[in-house]
């Protein structure tokens, strides 16, 4: 049983932070009483929905106070706000319903974070999901995702992952000649005048550039992802000469993720209607539109991203415009999201240790993570804010530096953060860690990867376990020459 505990804008991608010289609390960050959570869109919220400051003046998400989550399932510990993501989830749905007069399918891009339990919940709120990778793949499936609400991706698929998905029949969005030569082969293997047609979409890269960090733009003809698009007319006449091998059913792009400008998306699916125009020249009846996803999220208190209504509205009437100006059915119309459906809806919890100040230079607190857990400030020199959560009222009073626990000088989760003043065995929280935390988590120095709890009602179940010391051997292979004087 689940244990129960009652209780034109400007992106800033992570370097130093926090308004100085103002005496707050962590409480700061919690949603007013007088906000209404069903009308606030979870992208536009540091914390999960739930968050609340309980009488022991501890943060409490999901109805669980998240120092005895943390004795309960130990730290560094991922907490998953089940009220937050299908909030998200059904912001998205009905959004489209509301402001689209064809068909439409939300997609979550799972590789922001893909396991059992986040998928079967997204495909309980009637979501798709977009998978990267054949494990991806295997993940949805076995949460329950059915094979024809899965869109399966990647720049590179191999014969294994094309094969799979065929067999699993989802939808390939294919990326380059060399995944269309492939599935021709396939087909050819396989006796392609007794094969059904391979479901595919074609991902195109529409040359449209977003202000963002440069590793996560995918818009920009300089890419690794899609087909040129001043090559539609080889790559339609192709697709169109193969009608026992390819059902092509729609096209797709995607320019980037978190992105907080309006236009570029409402650019790209102006473009997308003229290239379904041009395929209808070569025959191919295209009936779906995916306009991929990027909707950003609020890290810090300056981001201000849109609300997930206010991406979509727009999107769904240029669609509507264009088909309608082109006499042009109406085409299904999709969407990835994956950031803005599950980033602010987890926190992580870590447990503070060891402390150095360097006098008239930096304090450091360091912490049983880092960037094994989250390799985002790292990596893409991301910024994020934490809170104490058995100080939630405790004025900041201290500009601090948090450290990891990894034997990297760059492991530093946050520079110059607001906190109360700490002491080993508090409970840090670090905000928005749902999206590419744990999907891109190492065990770098051999640290175990966290679990990970869901959260809601008061109950908090968990969905990961804690990688023990075994489980990073578990792959390992000891030859006997390698074994000292034989032994």
């Amino acid at each position: 049983m689940s244990p129960r505990i009652q209780i034109q804008t400007t992106y800033i991608f992570m370097v130093s932070t926090h308004p100085a010289g103002v005496q707050e609390s962590g409480s700061k960050y919690i949603l007013s009483q007088g906000n209404q959570k069903e009308t606030v869109s979870p992208n536009q919220s540091l914390l999960p929905l739930s968050a609340k400051v309980n009488d022991r003046d501890h943060l409490q998400i999901g109805g669980c106070d998240v120092t005895t989550l943390v004795k309960q399932f130990g730290s560094p510990l991922y907490i998953l706000d089940e009220e937050s993501l299908r909030t998200a989830c059904r912001q998205y749905r009905d959004s489209f319903k509301q402001y689209y007069q064809g068909e439409s399918q939300v997609l979550y891009a799972s590789k922001a974070w893909n396991c059992l339990a986040v998928c079967a919940i997204v495909a309980s709120e009637d979501l798709g999901i977009d998978v990267a990778s054949g494990g991806e793949l295997y993940t949805a499936i076995q949460s329950g995702v059915n094979a024809e609400k899965i869109y399966l991706h990647s720049n590179n698929k191999s014969r294994e992952e094309l094969i799979f998905a065929v067999e699993s029949g989802c939808t390939i969005v294919v990326d380059n000649w060399y995944e269309l030569n492939t599935l021709v082969e396939l087909a050819s293997n396989n006796g392609s005048s007794s094969c059904v047609p391979y479901r595919i979409m074609l991902r195109l890269t529409p040359g449209i550039d977003c202000h963002t960090h440069d590793y996560i733009r995918t818009g920009q003809l300089d890419s690794k992802f899609g087909f040129d698009p001043n090559a539609l007319d080889d790559l339609f006449a192709f697709v169109s000469e193969q009608p026992s091998v390819f059902n092509c059913v729609g096209l797709h792009a995607h320019i980037g993720s978190q992105i907080f400008e309006r236009q570029p998306h409402q650019d790209l699916a102006a473009l997308m209607v003229e290239w379904l125009r041009k395929a209808a020249t070569y025959g191919i009846n295209i009936s779906e539109l995916n306009v991929g996803g990027g909707l950003g999220i609020k890290y810090i208190e300056s981001d201000d991203p849109p609300s997930i209504e206010e991406w979509v509205k727009p999107i769904c009437k240029v669609v509507e415009k264009a088909c309608l100006d082109g006499n042009l059915p109406l085409p299904k119309l999709l969407c990835e999201p994956g950031r803005s459906l599950i980033g602010t809806t987890c926190v992580t919890a870590y447990s503070i240790g060891a402390s150095k100040e360097i006098p008239g230079i930096r304090k450091y607190i360091a912490v049983d993570g880092g960037m094994s857990d989250n390799p985002r400030p790292i990596t893409y020199q991301s910024i994020y804010r934490a809170v104490v959560a058995n100080k939630m009222s405790v004025p900041l009073s201290e500009t601090v530096t948090i450290a990891g626990k990894h034997c990297e000088s760059g492991d530093l989760l946050i520079k110059d953060a607001q906190l109360p003043k700490t002491e080993a065995g508090d409970i840090l929280v670090v905000m928005g860690t749902g999206a590419y935390n744990y999907s891109m988590s190492s065990n770098y120095n051999r640290l175990p990867r966290p679990a990970a709890v869901l959260v809601g009602n008061g109950e908090a179940s968990l969905i990961l376990q804690r990688e023990s010391y075994q489980d990073l051997i578990r792959q390992d292979c000891l030859p006997e020459r390698c074994r000292k004087n034989g032994q």
